[in-house]
């Protein structure tokens, strides 16, 4: 499915560090005792120049975002689009294994691989501006590999249910009011 520069990438097969399955209940509990909790995240976005931005999270280093030669960038970081794949990937695996772990599974291989298709002609409003084109991802394919003890049945729910409460997957699949000041 991706390209063979991210395959060659990726680790083959990677052990998952354990999950505390006490803390994981005592959050799961949390959300159960008041589901209407919002929390609040943030991002400072800042122009390194180019089209290179350094994005600044918590008290993380900033993480990095640019855009490939092909789109006039230096080639440092992934894209934003790139970086919404790997926000949707990283999300969904997060979901299984937390599940996993809830339902006392192991999980021995745990990949998602991931791809969108993106009509980028309008290069961000100064190339093809025409009004019926759809602009961001037009479709996302998402490959799951799950290896560990659970039957084929098993691992097809635990996959739909961590799609289902996904908060990345639920932000792309329905609309979320968007203001700008």
């Amino acid at each position: 499915m991706p390209n063979n520069q991210t395959e060659q990438n990726a680790p083959s097969c990677v052990r998952l560090t354990p999950i505390d399955k006490e803390k994981l209940q005592a959050l799961a509990n949390e959300g159960k005792k008041n589901p209407h909790v919002i929390k609040t995240l943030k991002c400072k976005t800042v122009a390194e120049g180019r089209f290179r931005h350094l994005n600044y999270i918590r008290t993380l280093p900033p993480y990095i975002v640019d855009e490939p030669p092909t789109l006039l960038g230096d080639d440092t970081a992934p894209n934003p689009s790139e970086a919404l794949l790997a926000a949707l990937g990283s999300c969904i695996a997060v979901g299984i294994h937390a599940n996993a772990v809830a339902q006392d599974k192991s999980i021995s291989k745990l990949e998602v691989q991931l791809e969108g298709d993106l009509n980028i002609t309008a290069v961000w409003g100064t190339g093809d501006l025409d009004e019926n084109k759809p602009l961001g991802f037009t479709d996302v394919r998402i490959v799951v590999t799950l290896e560990g003890d659970f039957s084929q049945e098993e691992r097809e729910k635990l996959i739909k249910h961590a799609l289902k409460w996904s908060p990345v997957a639920n932000t792309l699949m329905r609309k979320v009011n968007v203001t700008i000041a």
